[in-house]
């Protein structure tokens, strides 16, 4: 379905509410209070602020992440934790931040939504892919511990980014986590959250209405988004750095024209603006993809079935149906991992293209060395983040997590293989250069067949078989 195609289709199918009850119908917004007994002033029940507070503490996290000195400093890893486990009042929004005419109308995390972290709502489970087990707040508070004493927040010696493991990880391990593992399934239940009782008591929203919304909250995009294309939506994350006129996104973002990008409802966010990315063709040429499109109308068509309910309890078939959309909302958002996961592996291996032209010629590498470690960054924490859903990916993980390693292959060969009891990386020698290529194609072979991804950013060119004769890697550790 082309996006043309779809906005057509969303707006026949909105049309089964009353204008009074949406105000604008392609518009995540205006939904009214339909709890039975609720004597309160709000007059919406629509309501996701604790979300954006945490895509606000997540992007103002990365920021922290990268400004270290290169020396041990408590101060700033104090403020890190402040920024992803505490609950501090007067938190300053670090980013996003007003630039030029893509003006903020929020400076502070209170003025979205008080008492948020990220670390409560971060996954609990065991993250297989880096060393000694941790849990993924274990693992978010060990890399900012290291990124701290960083300088620029980049580890130069083992090949450690850790503004874009950290950012790329929480993507995953908090956003996506929460969205599809919590909110669209188990808190989708019957006995869950019952669309006939609030969700907690004096709220407007019933159980079922706030669940939706928090999901929605999570993925990011702009409430008006049915009405922008993908490249609109993107250049609103991008604040108009990446448009004909700045300008130009402060148009796209202001849906309701006051002058200012409110950030509850009219900003883009990490999630989005990779899907956005995708189907613009922003990375490179795609291949017609519609993620952020699908995903949005799927989020809202759910909302509208809710409503519909008018503060009863849903029926079997209505629930059906929510799963449905939910459904949906969770495979094409596992999809938008997958698709990062591949790109940046394409990335990884042009990369390693370019750095070894650079060392047979014994040239400086140090600036290609900077974009290696920055891509494999993006590359692992994308790759974690995909392993974070409501889905065991099983032998497909373990692959995954053996290609990519726990640290990048250096250009002396090392490689991070564990962590010690004092926190300290531990290397030993890898593979050889051309190995380490060949798992880079293998991780976007494995992306296109377990997930069928179609964007397919980045491709590296040549089968497999072909790839091992060309890079001269032998048998290499994963070979399937």
């Amino acid at each position: 379905m082309t996006k043309n195609t779809l906005l057509m289709a969303a707006g026949l199918s909105f049309g089964f509410l009353s204008s009074a009850a949406v105000a604008e119908e392609m518009v995540y917004t205006g939904f009214p209070v339909t709890l039975s007994g609720y004597t309160g002033k709000k007059t919406t029940s629509v309501a996701y602020t604790g979300q954006i507070a945490r895509h606000v503490l997540h992007d103002s996290l990365k920021k922290l992440a990268a400004s270290g000195n290169g020396k041990p400093n408590q101060a700033l890893k104090a403020q890190m934790l402040s920024y992803y486990k505490g609950k501090d009042r007067g938190r300053a929004i670090l980013a996003p931040k007003t630039k030029g005419p893509f003006s903020l109308k929020q400076s502070g995390v209170d003025e979205i939504s008080k008492g948020k972290d990220l670390a409560g709502k971060t996954y609990k489970g065991t993250i297989t892919g880096m060393p000694n087990g941790m849990t993924g707040p274990e693992l978010v508070e060990f890399w900012i511990d290291k990124a701290s004493s960083s300088n620029k927040g980049v580890d130069k010696a083992n090949g450690y980014n850790y503004a874009q493991l950290i950012s790329k990880f929480v993507m995953g391990a908090v956003s996506y986590n929460q969205a599809v593992d919590n909110y669209l399934d188990e808190k989708l239940a019957a006995d869950k959250n019952p669309n006939d009782k609030p969700y907690k008591k004096g709220a407007p929203y019933t159980g079922k209405e706030h669940v939706w919304d928090e999901a929605f909250g999570y993925f990011g995009t702009p409430a008006h988004t049915l009405m922008l294309t993908p490249r609109n939506v993107y250049e609103i994350a991008k604040q108009g750095s990446k448009s004909k006129k700045p300008e130009d996104a402060l148009t796209y973002a202001d849906h309701n024209k006051d002058g200012k990008v409110d950030l509850k409802t009219e900003m883009t966010f990490g999630p989005a603006y990779y899907a956005a990315g995708f189907d613009a063709s922003v990375y490179g040429k795609s291949n017609g993809t519609d993620y952020l499109h699908t995903i949005t109308k799927a989020f809202l068509d759910g909302r509208k079935l809710i409503h519909s309910a008018k503060g009863k309890k849903l029926t079997d078939a209505q629930r059906a149906s929510l799963k449905r959309h939910a459904a949906t909302i969770s495979s094409n958002w596992q999809k938008v991992l997958a698709e990062a996961t591949y790109k940046y592996a394409g990335s990884v291996y042009k990369d390693m293209v370019k750095l070894k032209t650079i060392m047979d010629a014994n040239g400086d590498t140090s600036k290609q060395l900077k974009k290696y470690i920055k891509h494999w960054g993006e590359l692992k924490g994308f790759s974690l983040a995909l392993q974070t859903g409501n889905e065991n990916l099983g032998e497909t993980a373990t692959r995954l997590n053996r290609m990519i390693g726990f640290g990048p292959l250096m250009p002396n060969l090392s490689q991070v293989v564990d962590i010690d009891r004092k926190g300290n990386y531990v290397r030993d020698q890898g593979g050889t250069w051309g190995e380490y290529m060949l798992h880079m194609a293998k991780v976007q072979k494995l992306m296109v067949d377990k997930f069928g991804v179609q964007a397919r950013n980045n491709a590296i060119s040549g089968e497999i078989g072909e790839l091992s004769k060309k890079l001269g890697s032998g048998d290499s550790v994963e070979n399937d």
